[in-house]
């Protein structure tokens, strides 16, 4: 018996050392084709609406929505939306779209709404956007709520 345990005490020791190592990388991916268009361009090649909000209070929230609209002017589709945060001062946006969603058959127009401690405080006015292309929208004065 006396005589294995050194040869024991040398695999464990060996075993250890194997399992404490780094592991082997794995082999690198094959490149992939490259595809005649990419499925999803990057935000930035998009179109996008841009404009200051002017007259949002400081810690109020402001959702703008690109908005698909029926005759009656009811929301149909949301093309759009985004989140802010005012800060007191006039509040930058650029709302990116996917202009292959831009419905040629009904008015899309860009709506906002701002809250404050959960209570609907001001509105933008709809801004109608005529076609699927980036605009400057400029300083948009926002309006009290009724």
């Amino acid at each position: 018996m006396n005589l294995y345990l050194p040869l024991l005490a040398l695999i464990l020791t060996g075993l250890l050392g194997a399992c404490a190592s780094e592991p082997a990388a794995p082999p690198a991916p094959p490149p992939s084709p490259p595809s005649a268009a990419p499925a999803v361009e990057p935000r930035n090649l998009l179109p996008s609406l841009r404009g200051q909000l002017l007259g949002v209070a400081a810690g109020a929230e402001v959702d703008l929505a690109l908005l698909a609209v029926d005759a009656r002017g009811r929301p149909a589709t949301l093309l759009g939306h985004l989140l802010l945060r005012g800060d007191g001062n006039p509040l930058p946006f650029a709302l990116h779209f996917e202009p292959a969603s831009f419905p040629g058959d009904q008015r899309v127009e860009l709506r906002g709404r701002v809250t404050q401690s959960g209570r609907l405080v001001q509105r933008l006015p709809a801004q109608t956007i005529a076609a699927p292309q980036s605009r400057d929208l400029g300083p948009l004065r926002l309006v009290p709520a009724p």
